[in-house]
């Protein structure tokens, strides 16, 4: 949200913001007729050792790449004008908005300037063309729809009730394998380490495999005779754990020992991670190193002689340990039993809930729809700003600190500006109402100031922005400027993009300017509710 506070301002600086672009622009017209040829030319000035790259895309935008031309050079003395010549189209009407296109050269990307076009209908001959009567509303022999979803509910709950069937029946066959218990965690290490080998898993090319195993024996064995978090520990923070406990242990270990495990755990995490292929030899010093660590770990514990009694309460211990095991294997065995037959009832209940209601009625209503609580919830009509803008909404827009974001340029021409919002760019809804006053009082271009506010949500991540433009009046007769249309945002942090549609009224009021900026998902009912209704509301001060 907080870069999205400077939008007002990009249209204020614009001017010193894109001036002087690298590369030049330009296009044969900004207005054509549905499917014809938009000639994009991008052109830049370079000398003889600069390298020079254009995009390659199917898409600028909204509008489609029908044809990428073979760049020209021309030559002028000692530098190189390279031009670059793309065919663009658009297949439905509206105003449209040709991207900053990035080129790079010498590796830095330099923008081509945003250019606004216009798609006009064709022209029909009504008076030529035989008319034909609109015909009757068709009638659906099945009254139900989405069958599939229907087919897919029933697949799911037979797939799951056959697991059920199949996992009850293997656990039933399946002869039960014999716990193995050792004694001691080196006779235990020992043991993993010959079953390792015997499985052959480098010789077969599964290195990843092979070192993981390797390290976790050495890891598992560490926790269980030193007593630190060995196996939830990175290589860092195990080596400096078993450093500390030699010292508190009073371990005769050397620093050899110590490092030479560290290699170890070092080069499999580069095979873990960084894909990593060591060499054969390399294999086998490192499974030796592990060896070898593990025995003198081993060796360097002071020895303490147990008695008989002693060993032999430790050998019930273990048994006792065993019997647990199997009752927990037992208890695990009914509860995903459990969890099955409860999955199956909640299945089988959306799927009556789908072919009753509807899946829109789930999904809204039993799994939850963030917009649709925002619609429903208690609404408020507040004021903000000065000039004031008067609006209803399901929240009420939280106050905005803009002034420490502001330019030079813009304090020098701004009195002051107040700006309240809800949400950000990424989420499902949000709004932004701003309202600017002036130091000189000036007759603010709208038009402008849409341009402005579309290239700074286009600076923050907005992409493919569709643009549609007109007039606006308020219910008590103030005119302004609305703009609306479709753009695409990226959430960097689950790297998922959507769809936005978004709506921007702009009026000049008392020598100042007033926004309002709202967007939803593209499709969203309830968006569509709340976007309406809050625009129908919009009233702002006037000098009455």
């Amino acid at each position: 949200m907080d870069t999205f506070k400077l939008y007002i301002i990009f249209f204020l600086v614009s001017c010193s913001l894109w001036a002087q672009p690298k590369v030049a622009t330009t296009v044969n017209t900004t207005k054509n007729k549905i499917g014809a040829e938009f000639l994009l030319t991008l052109k830049t000035d370079v000398d003889t050792v600069t390298q020079v790259k254009f995009p390659e895309a199917k898409n600028f935008g909204a509008l489609e790449v029908i044809q990428s031309y073979k760049m020209d050079t021309v030559k002028n003395g000692a530098r190189y004008q390279l031009i670059k010549k793309y065919g663009l189209t658009q297949f439905d009407s509206g105003h449209y908005v040709i991207p900053r296109i990035s080129v790079l050269i010498n590796g830095a990307p330099a923008y081509s300037d945003l250019i606004k076009v216009e798609v006009n209908d064709i022209k029909v001959d009504t008076l030529h063309q035989k008319m034909f009567d609109i015909k009757d509303i068709s009638t659906v022999s099945s009254p139900i729809g989405n069958w599939w979803i229907y087919l897919l509910i029933i697949l799911a709950t037979g797939g799951i009730g056959y697991g059920i069937y199949w996992y009850t029946k293997k656990r039933k066959s399946t002869p039960k394998t014999a716990v193995v218990i050792y004694k001691t965690p080196i006779e235990k290490a020992t043991s993993l380490l010959q079953q390792l080998e015997s499985k052959e898993l480098w010789q077969k090319g599964e290195i990843k495999n092979y070192y993981s195993e390797l390290t976790d024996i050495a890891r598992m064995y560490i926790e269980e005779e030193i007593h630190i978090p060995a196996m939830e520990s990175t290589t860092s923070e195990l080596i400096e754990g078993l450093r500390k406990a030699a010292k508190q242990k009073k371990l005769k270990l050397s620093n050899d020992t110590v490092e030479n495990l560290e290699k170890v755990l070092k080069q499999a995490d580069l095979v873990k991670f960084a894909k990593v292929k060591p060499l054969e030899f390399e294999i086998e010093e490192d499974k030796k190193r592990i060896s070898s660590s593990i025995v003198i770990i081993h060796k360097s514990i002071p020895v303490v002689v147990e008695e008989n009694d002693e060993l032999e309460l430790w050998n019930e211990q273990q048994k006792e340990k065993a019997r647990l095991e199997k009752l927990k294997k037992e208890k695990r065995r009914r509860l995903f039993i459990g969890a099955g037959i409860v999955t199956f009832l909640v299945v089988a209940s959306m799927g009556y809930v789908i072919m009753t209601k509807g899946f829109d009625y789930l999904k809204d209503n039993l799994i939850g729809h963030p917009t649709k609580e925002l619609a429903e919830g208690e609404w408020v009509f507040s004021t903000y700003g000065n000039p004031a803008i008067k609006i209803e909404s399901p929240k009420v827009l939280k106050r905005q600190d803009t002034k420490k974001k502001l330019p030079k340029k813009a304090l020098e021409l701004i009195k002051d500006m107040q700006m309240f919002g809800y949400g950000s760019m990424i989420d499902d809804f949000y709004v932004v109402v701003a309202s600017t006053q002036f130091k000189q009082p000036i007759e603010a271009d709208l038009d402008k100031s849409l341009d402005g506010s579309l290239k700074a949500i286009e600076l923050q991540g907005a992409q493919n922005i569709v643009v549609k433009t007109e007039d606006f009046e308020t219910q008590k007769g103030i005119t302004g400027k609305r703009a609306y249309g479709t753009f695409t945002t990226v959430d960097k942090v689950l790297q998922k993009t959507q769809k936005m549609y978004y709506e921007m009224l702009v009026f000049g009021q008392q020598g100042g300017l007033q926004q309002i900026i709202i967007a939803h998902k593209e499709g969203d009912t309830y968006g569509e509710q709340i976007s309406d209704r809050m625009l129908n509301s919009v009233e702002l001060q006037t000098n009455e």
